[in-house]
């Protein structure tokens, strides 16, 4: 005789906090979006990087900003290419051109994918994964 079972959950993958990002996640955890300065001419840079490409620099601190952007560009999931994300087809991944001017990689959330457009007015907002990881995600602005 079988026994039955019943299918296991897959989570979703997440990131691992190293030593370069380690500031970028406490800031999440605090509900401060977080990017690098450049130390020798100011550039606001996200991802992190050993050296400015501005002027190439290696001093960088990590500032908040205010989390408020863009949608510059963005892309509908209809594919499950995780079993983790398979409830939630079809998702958006869009870049956020943040009003500092870096670009950001996220998902929106609170709309459905079909009523994104480019130029929307976003603000991050903070999903608790677990007691370590608290991931940024863009809503839709109040009023717009």
């Amino acid at each position: 005789m079988s026994e039955q079972t019943s299918p296991a959950t897959v989570s979703k993958p997440i990131p691992s906090i190293t030593p370069d990002l380690a500031e970028f996640f406490a800031g999440a955890r605090r509900g401060e979006l977080m990017v690098q300065k450049c130390e020798g001419c100011g550039v606001l840079r996200f991802p992190a990087h050993e050296t400015c490409a501005n002027c190439l620099d290696r001093r960088a601190k990590w500032v908040p900003v205010s989390g408020r952007g863009t949608v510059y560009s963005f892309n509908i999931m209809h594919q499950v290419y995780h079993p983790g994300f398979a409830g939630e087809v079809p998702y958006a991944v869009v870049v956020v051109q943040l009003d500092e001017g870096v670009k950001f990689i996220s998902n929106l959330v609170g709309i459905k994918p079909h009523d994104i457009r480019c130029g929307m007015p976003v603000e991050v907002i903070f999903e608790k994964i677990n007691e370590e990881i608290t991931l940024p995600k863009f809503r839709p602005r109040a009023g717009s």
